[in-house]
């Protein structure tokens, strides 16, 4: 049985690196992987949560669709690009929508802590930026909080594996198409 993936390519633009990631990752590990592919840029959803926890707020299709193949994933690789330090703003609301009680994580009487509902899945979370390379480290360590500590991990999933990747507006033809093989074999291997 093939192991099963679900590739998120979380960029809100239909056209970027973040896509050109996504399909060197996606191409490689079908041969030997099953992978469903989302394209947040492809979504229409709203993306406040508008009444918190407070009321039910219907999911549409993709919102569902995308729960349904969280479920089905025993890995999850995120392509993100970093803007202002943050992630982009559809991204957050996707996570606000479906990262949901109930659904990734539930409340258990009085007790604080979370029960995870996604346990026993894997991450790796590849981040992409424009600013100076030197400062890829200090933008990515606020995601990486968000998006792997309290996100994926609050939910059960293990600590995702990280790949930072800029300045990719200061890159060489030369450097993305070394960043490009560096992700086609996370894919071939299903890392």
């Amino acid at each position: 049985m093939s192991k099963k993936i679900l590739l998120l390519n979380a960029n809100p633009k239909a056209e970027s690196f973040a896509k050109s990631l996504a399909d060197a990752y996606e191409i490689e590990a079908r041969e030997h992987a099953s992978v469903r592919r989302l394209n947040l840029s492809e979504m229409h959803f709203t993306p406040s949560l508008d009444a918190g926890y407070d009321a039910v707020q219907p999911l549409e299709p993709c919102l569902s669709h995308f729960q349904e193949s969280l479920r089905w994933a025993e890995h999850i690789v995120i392509v993100s690009p970093i803007w202002w330090g943050g992630l982009p703003a559809k991204l957050k609301g996707f996570i606000d929508r479906t990262f949901l009680p109930g659904f990734a994580f539930q409340f258990e009487g009085d007790n604080p802590e979370p029960v995870p509902l996604l346990k026993g899945k894997t991450a790796r979370i590849i981040l992409t930026m424009d600013a100076p390379a030197e400062m890829l480290a200090e933008q990515a360590e606020p995601v990486l909080a968000q998006l792997d500590r309290f996100t994926l991990q609050f939910c059960g999933v293990s600590p995702a594996e990280t790949t930072l990747l800029g300045s990719v507006i200061l890159s060489t033809e030369t450097q993305r198409q070394l960043w490009l093989k560096d992700i086609q074999a996370l894919g071939r291997l299903g890392l």
